[in-house]
């Protein structure tokens, strides 16, 4: 749990850097476009959004986890609930992973 609060607390602070995407549409052309360091999969993202990033994520090669869920995300970015984090910025994403793996 505490490493959850932690990665939490880093999108919140990468979204204010503007080290993220968390829009769809946003999200798979940063994915397309290989501006994708890591996306972060909500744990109650619907089964057809779940496939459409897992298959995006896996066709590009950027790394998905899933982790949290959709209204903790949203807290998270002062937002409401979002189904998909996508993290920009390559040491931000290294982080990310170490905190949840």
């Amino acid at each position: 749990m505490l490493m959850m609060h932690k990665v939490l607390s880093l999108l919140g602070l990468a979204r204010r850097a503007g080290k993220l995407t968390f829009r769809e549409a946003e999200n798979l052309r940063a994915i397309r476009s290989g501006a994708a360091k890591l996306v972060i999969l909500a744990g109650d993202a619907g089964g057809a959004m779940a496939k459409k990033y897992r298959d995006k994520s896996n066709f590009y090669g950027v790394p998905l986890l899933v982790a949290a869920e959709k209204k903790d995300l949203g807290r998270a970015l002062g937002t409401s609930p979002c189904t998909a984090v996508v993290i920009l910025d390559a040491g931000l994403a290294l982080r990310i992973k170490k905190l949840l793996e």
